[in-house]
């Protein structure tokens, strides 16, 4: 596979075929556009479900220039190199309490799809970074909106070494995907989405019983791993990663007993 790539190699998303292919099952995704600039996709998402957008809604970007990422992070990537898309949903039967699943749910569908599109396998880790080996291929971003949730991913795709924001990171192409086609790529990732988040709302957000959890400590690449967290706060916490509880939380054995965390910045210690 070539190192290089041109408009050619970098084809655009085709809005049609996208919501023609995706929208036919009828299930989850109510609407879909792509937009070739945009600042962010959470963003412009955010704002649509404060005024009243339906449920189901996907936005798509060829290209962002103010894309973000957890703890206020930038996310930057060269147009079309890459899958960088918002979507908007409003559960009905899952209690605000289990909304911090949300977003590792969207890391298991991601790491899911990217496995089965790109034959390639990739883990998570906590809460929903998502990994090719130790390098970090997606990310996610959720946001509470009123009754509403905001989630957004951007995957690296054909991103060459030299067009990656920061070291640790890698694309598709780097690691020897089979296909680095983006349109299959995203359909994938979306309706392995819609599968997770319908099992969610249809247990009522048990993690449990919708597969969620299972699923996730499946695929979790912190567990067993030293780590390091950085608390909101500013205060560390060390030592080896035993659980992820059925909150989600984080469970690190340090020196002094368990700590369970539920946000953070985890480095995993060589």
């Amino acid at each position: 596979m070539s190192s290089e790539f041109s408009d050619l190699d970098r084809p655009p998303l085709r809005e049609k075929d996208l919501e023609r292919s995706l929208l036919r099952r009828g299930d989850t995704w109510s609407a879909l556009r792509v937009v070739t600039d945009i600042g962010s996709t959470n963003a412009e998402l955010v704002r649509a479900a404060r005024a009243g957008a339906a449920s189901g809604s996907v936005l798509v970007a060829e290209h962002q220039y103010a894309g973000r990422g957890r703890l206020d992070r930038s996310w930057t990537a060269p147009v079309r190199s890459g899958l960088t898309f918002s979507v908007l949903l409003r559960p009905q039967a899952v209690p605000v309490a289990s909304w911090g699943w949300f977003p590792l749910l969207a890391g298991v569908a991601v790491a899911r799809a990217t496995a089965e599109v790109a034959d390639l396998e990739a883990r998570l880790k906590w809460p929903n970074d998502v990994l090719v080996g130790d390098r970090k291929v997606a990310g996610i971003l959720a946001e509470r909106v009123d009754d509403a949730l905001v989630l957004g991913v951007g995957l690296n795709v054909s991103s060459r070494a030299d067009e990656l924001p920061v070291e640790g990171a890698t694309s598709l192409h780097l690691e020897g995907a089979s296909s680095i086609d983006r349109a299959p790529v995203l359909l994938a990732l979306l309706r392995e989405l819609a599968d997770r988040y319908e099992a969610f709302e249809a247990t009522g957000g048990d993690p449990v019983a919708s597969g969620v959890h299972p699923a996730y400590l499946q695929l979790c690449a912190t567990l067993g791993r030293q780590v390091r967290v950085t608390l909101p706060g500013g205060t560390e916490v060390a030592g080896p990663a035993i659980d992820v509880d059925e909150a989600g939380r984080l469970v690190v054995a340090t020196d002094s007993g368990e700590v369970r965390v539920g946000a953070g910045d985890v480095v995993h210690v060589r």
